[in-house]
């Protein structure tokens, strides 16, 4: 009793630590969006088919695709504090200098060195959640940092489109790029590892140290040594997860490349009154992926989270997801809002849940960077297809019907991926391990 009550008064100043992912995860998505927003006049000034836009809308993901892995060493060799810094100096700066550009080599450069610095994001994060967030916590927080890569897009929809409307679309590119150095000037001042940080009270810190590590059920300490990379990719969960992960992030880059000009073509909407209208799927899928992310800890919390159930969360989010089949056959604007903003809570749940099952699994926190940038590239390989795919799509046929119907089906192939591939721990040797989670 004593304990329940030392604990209910215990303060929870990490959840500054979630402020901070929530906010850095948002920028780096509104620095990403900006470029869909202000599409139609570029396209206009440099004279840009689809087919154009559509390599440029992946370009960044290239780079960011590229630099994944080194920056998961990096991030586990130097700490969160100066990888995170680094990687939003680049792309804010990267960002704010795309208004410059003059040329369509000019905007592909911009987007190539932005897809580079933002490669560190993922990393980062999941390594601070390590550090910083009990493991009965990690689905919520979890939660609350990949919705800020929907929340980006929301308020960027709206602000950003406002500015293009206003004073054409160079503007836009350097008021996104000056907020990263916002973020990065209150990271610098305030942030720090658990056991460094001063304004941590002593309970709180004792709780952090002690509930941050929950080793998945059934494994012995040697197991859990720290094996690298390669010993991790000889795990069939990595690749579950990963492979995962890219049937997810296929929709999103879908969704955050091309909605905006799937709006204004269609639809006939203006770049101004585009950016309200996406924002609202945006907005909403925030709100419903923290939700998920709480409820998915609460129904973990009776047989823990290193048994792995958290599979069957993600593979709902995804069935949730290929809501986005019915596209289509929707005519009515406010149907196919409410069909987008279903569609964007599934896979905004998938991939908050899919980053929890991950340390769910993964016993060594000292691999966490790295696994998490393995992850991620395996998201990232569909995500740089996506744009281009969907620009091929297009002109072939005139229409978008398509793209909806691709993503849809890989968002329901991703779910039996997770359930089937992902039902042991990472092990150095997963075979040693004869602890198969019940599902």
């Amino acid at each position: 009793m004593g304990l329940a009550n030392t604990e209910t008064r215990m303060s929870f100043r990490r959840g500054w630590i979630a402020l901070f992912l929530f906010c850095l995860s948002m920028i780096n998505y509104m620095d990403r969006i900006a470029l869909s927003i202000a599409a139609k006049p570029i396209a206009q000034e440099f004279h840009l088919t689809s087919i154009g836009m559509g390599y440029l809308f992946s370009s960044f993901v290239w780079t960011y695709t590229l630099f994944l892995l080194p920056m998961g060493f990096l991030t586990d060799r130097f700490g969160t504090k100066k990888m995170a810094g680094l990687g939003i100096a680049v792309w804010s700066a990267a960002t704010a200098l795309t208004g410059a550009a003059s040329s369509f080599a000019g905007l592909m450069l911009a987007r190539l060195v932005m897809g580079a610095g933002e490669s560190s994001s993922n990393p980062v994060g999941a390594k601070v959640i390590r550090q910083w967030i009990p493991a009965s916590e990690r689905g919520v927080v979890n939660a609350m940092f990949n919705s800020g890569s929907y929340a980006g897009p929301a308020i960027c929809s709206v602000m950003l489109g406002s500015l293009v409307a206003l004073f054409g679309w160079r503007i836009s590119f350097v008021v996104a790029g000056a907020i990263g150095f916002v973020w990065l000037a209150a990271w610098l001042l305030f942030f720090n590892t658990p056991e460094r940080v001063r304004w941590l009270s002593t309970d709180e810190r004792e709780k952090i140290l002690r509930e941050r590590d929950a080793k998945p059920a059934g494994i012995d300490h040697q197991a859990t040594e720290s094996g690298g990379l390669l010993a991790l990719m000889r795990s069939p969960t990595i690749w579950g997860l990963a492979i995962t992960q890219g049937c997810n992030v296929y929709t999103q880059y879908l969704f955050l490349t091309w909605l905006p000009s799937y709006l204004q073509t269609t639809r006939h909407i203006t770049i101004a009154h585009t950016g309200v209208l996406a924002a609202v799927p945006y907005a909403a899928s925030v709100v419903l992926c923290i939700i998920v992310g709480r409820l998915s800890d609460r129904y973990l919390k009776t047989s823990g989270v290193g048994t792995g159930r958290r599979r069957n969360a993600v593979a709902l989010a995804m069935i949730t997801g290929a809501t986005i089949l019915a596209v289509p056959f929707i005519s009515d604007l406010p149907w196919l809002l409410l069909v987008f903003s279903i569609t964007l809570a599934g896979i905004a749940s998938t991939t908050s849940l899919n980053f929890a099952l991950l340390n769910d699994l993964l016993p060594n926190s000292r691999d966490i960077a790295k696994a998490m940038a393995f992850l991620v590239v395996g998201g990232n390989v569909f995500g740089m297809i996506a744009p281009i795919a969907t620009g091929y799509v297009i002109h072939a046929t005139g229409s978008y019907n398509w793209a909806f119907g691709i993503a849809g089906l890989l968002l329901l192939v991703g779910a039996i991926v997770v359930l089937t591939m992902t039902r042991s721990p990472m092990t150095r040797d997963q075979k040693r391990s004869q602890a198969e989670v019940a599902a």
